[in-house]
């Protein structure tokens, strides 16, 4: 899917404008709305939709998101906002239809691992993909989003067609991590009533994780030149690499944590120690005792480690913990919606702003902002959940 969504953010667009920003900012932007819209279409369309429908779905979405970027190659530069706009509004569902297939099974955390792992590497491999188009087969930065979906159009429909050839959650994987459901309005309302306060404070977590995750993912390459790399070739998967197999390590060892509860703590530590890192690693760079790759790699991986859970254990425990009835995903898609909100917002604002601040220099101040509200923000949430979830076991108890 990232093949059909990230590769035009290689493309630097360089003296262009649209009104009053850059046009690279706005075509960011107008694909980030279609996107984030897509995420709220999707807290209905996936928490409600069945098995037997996913891979159709899967297919259709993506179709429909080269079509635009075929358009986005044709059209006038205006409209191009247009173009990436559609090509945003399908795809944020695509990851709600896959986490469908892995979620409610006692090896989640390394299906999810897995994928998280994917996904990371993906948005840099594209992105190296339709550098290599531009400069290796002269492919305009206009038609090279589209080249570089069809190029990886043949592997997702074969990778759609083994997805889904999985079976569904065994008696043993229901009983380990509950029942999950697909969820009618009336069982949202009520997941979200039973969580509100540590939803609250997670959420506003994502809405500045996401869109600091996002800035460092859309503007790599302009940060990169400010750093003095941006001419080395392959420079997004060296980087991503690391970072990719760091996540997927460490949400894989919580595949050893059978305790729901401690899984749920243990999706919080990882969380948390990835806020730090960001402040850490910043203030190693500063100091002179690391270099610029592997600054962008330790808070590529910090980021990544606060950022991913979200998206795959961190709601499949918490639903696993407390027992309630449902499906991760409408949770996840709450978050994504939230998530990218924010990343139009700060985007915005940096371009409307902070217009005479350098993407690199906006980047690292955003760096230490996130790593000091992000781990604040996570720890009193974490301690929200482990004291929701006592409480209720007293409350089983004494029924009992």
């Amino acid at each position: 899917m990232y093949a059909f969504r990230k590769p035009f953010a290689a493309a630097s667009f360089a003296d262009q404008h649209f009104g009053a920003v850059d046009l690279k900012t706005a075509l960011v932007i107008g694909q980030i709305i279609g996107y984030a819209l897509s995420k709220f279409i999707g807290i209905k369309v996936c928490s409600e939709i069945t098995p037997n429908r996913r891979a159709a779905a899967l297919v259709l979405l993506v179709l429909w998101s080269e079509l635009a970027l075929v358009m986005f190659a044709v059209v006038p530069p205006g409209l191009q906002i247009v173009a990436i706009f559609l090509n945003g509004l399908p795809l944020g569902m695509v990851w709600g239809m896959v986490v469908g297939y892995l979620e409610g099974r006692r090896t989640s955390e390394l299906l999810l691992a897995g994928l998280s792992c994917s996904f990371i590497l993906a948005s840099g491999a594209v992105k190296d993909a339709g550098r290599w188009l531009m400069h290796g087969w002269q492919v305009s930065e206009a038609w090279m989003p589209a080249a570089t979906g069809l190029l990886f159009l043949p592997m997702f429909l074969a990778a759609v067609w083994a997805l889904d050839q999985i079976p569904a959650p065994s008696e043993a994987d229901v009983e380990a991590r509950v029942l999950r459901e697909p969820m009618d309005r009336q069982r949202r309302f009520a997941f979200v009533r039973e969580f509100l306060v540590g939803l609250v404070m997670m959420l506003v977590a994502y809405f500045f994780l996401t869109a600091y995750r996002d800035f460092r993912d859309n503007y790599g390459i302009e940060i990169f030149t400010e750093l003095g790399y941006g001419e080395q070739a392959t420079i997004f998967t060296r980087t991503e690499l690391p970072v990719a197999f760091g996540v997927m390590g460490a949400l894989a060892a919580l595949f050893l944590i059978k305790n729901n509860r401690l899984g749920l703590l243990g999706a919080f530590a990882l969380m948390v120690g990835g806020t730090v890192l960001l402040g850490i690693a910043t203030l190693l760079f500063d100091a002179g005792a690391i270099n610029g790759v592997w600054w962008m790699v330790l808070v590529g991986l910090g980021s990544y480690l606060a950022y991913v859970p979200y998206g795959s254990v961190l709601f499949d425990r918490l639903i696993a913990s407390t027992g309630f009835v449902g499906t991760a995903v409408f949770a996840i898609y709450v978050a994504d919606a939230i998530g990218y909100t924010g990343s139009i917002g700060v985007q915005l604002y940096k371009d409307l702003g902070q217009a005479e601040v350098s993407r690199f220099g906006f980047f690292r101040g955003y760096t230490y902002f996130m790593s000091v509200l992000g781990t604040v923000l996570l720890v009193a949430s974490c301690a929200y959940f482990l004291a929701h979830d006592a409480r209720a076991n007293r409350n089983k108890q004494t029924t009992n």
